[in-house]
């Protein structure tokens, strides 16, 4: 498993800095918003995997020639009281680090859960004594307040999308549609998740470009795909002027002087910023407001669909060859 190791090191580093660096930059993304949200899952989770793996294979080196039969004469090791002399004190080291990485991971995936739902929780009780129910349907309710304010916050069956006064007095009936069908579909095709596993990556290695760069590009895609959602029934005319009054809310207090941040239709999962993490929204920002209404007065086709194929083709590479090289025996030697 020597040359394993080295290849799923190699592959680690790619994937944290050249890769995310130059998906950034890209230009293609915009025109095909699910094809790269593909794309950067699967850079995350390749990284990661070729992280730890990359560790977790030279470690167990000297027990096996690939990672299962590694752990296996490892558990023998621990449980059986079966001599460890055959491992040195750099594949201890390399063991640890690879335990302790994991933990470190799994620990902040899950505080940033609880501080999530806690932060929701929250707010949702604001929301119970300040705000009311609107006549836009039973997942709905209206704050009484002068700003155009729209976000929703995810909560499963308790999920609920939140207007403002200032919002719906400022809107024409379609463009009110739009703001609505938007808010929905974050909630339908759960935006949350992602957000929180991005900002979860982000927590965990802050000094990774690709956790910033990646929880950047993750916003930005699910506010694209949420008005792709919004576009199958109202107009672009439409769309932009709805975009351009909520975004004119931004930064205001929401109930009880909390900030909802409440950015040009944003409002789903766990956002940081600053080290800190928002319940309602965030996702949005004015550069990616910015880059949305662009996207909309100068549409590009779609990307066509050879690319897409192939775009997807090495997303699935990308996660098939570090769990190929970790259980097939002797793959790289």
């Amino acid at each position: 498993m020597f040359w394993t190791s080295y290849f799923l090191a190699v592959l680690a580093l790619i994937l944290a800095w050249p890769v995310p660096v130059l998906l950034s930059r890209a230009q293609w993304p915009a025109r095909s918003p699910f094809t790269a949200m593909v794309l950067w899952q699967a850079i995350a989770l390749a990284g990661g995997l070729s992280m730890i793996g990359a560790m977790l294979v030279y470690g167990l080196e000297p027990t096996g020639d690939n990672l299962i039969a590694g752990l296996r004469s490892l558990a023998g090791m621990v449980f059986n009281n079966e001599p460890t002399t055959v491992l040195g004190f750099w594949h201890l080291f390399a063991l640890s680090a690879a335990a302790l990485l994991t933990a470190h991971l799994v620990f902040t995936l899950l505080l940033t859960y609880y501080k999530i739902e806690r932060q929701r929780g929250r707010h949702r009780e604001l929301l119970t004594l300040l705000a009311s129910p609107s006549d836009d349907g039973p997942g709905t309710v209206v704050i009484n307040h002068d700003s155009p304010v729209a976000y929703c916050l995810p909560g499963g069956a308790r999920s609920v999308t939140v207007l403002s006064d200032g919002l719906m007095a400022a809107l024409e009936p379609a463009e009110l549609r739009a703001v609505l069908i938007h808010e929905n579909a974050h909630l339908s095709q759960r935006h949350d998740l992602l957000l929180w596993a991005f900002a979860a990556w982000r927590q965990a290695l802050p000094w990774f470009p690709t956790t910033r760069l990646a929880q950047t590009a993750v916003n930005s895609l699910i506010e694209m795909l949420a008005d792709d959602v919004a576009l199958r029934t109202e107009s672009k005319g439409t769309l932009i002027k709805a975009i351009a009054i909520v975004s004119s809310g931004s930064s205001t207090p929401g109930p009880g002087g909390q900030p909802l941040s409440p950015r040009a239709l944003s409002g789903v999962g766990a956002v940081v910023e600053g080290g800190s993490i928002s319940a309602t929204g965030g996702a949005d920002s004015p550069r990616t407001t910015a880059s949305r209404v662009s996207r909309l007065l100068s549409p590009e086709p779609p990307l066509a669909t050879a690319l897409r194929a192939l775009v997807l083709a090495t997303s699935a590479l990308l996660l098939a060859v570090p769990t190929g090289l970790l259980i097939v025996p002797g793959m790289l030697g």
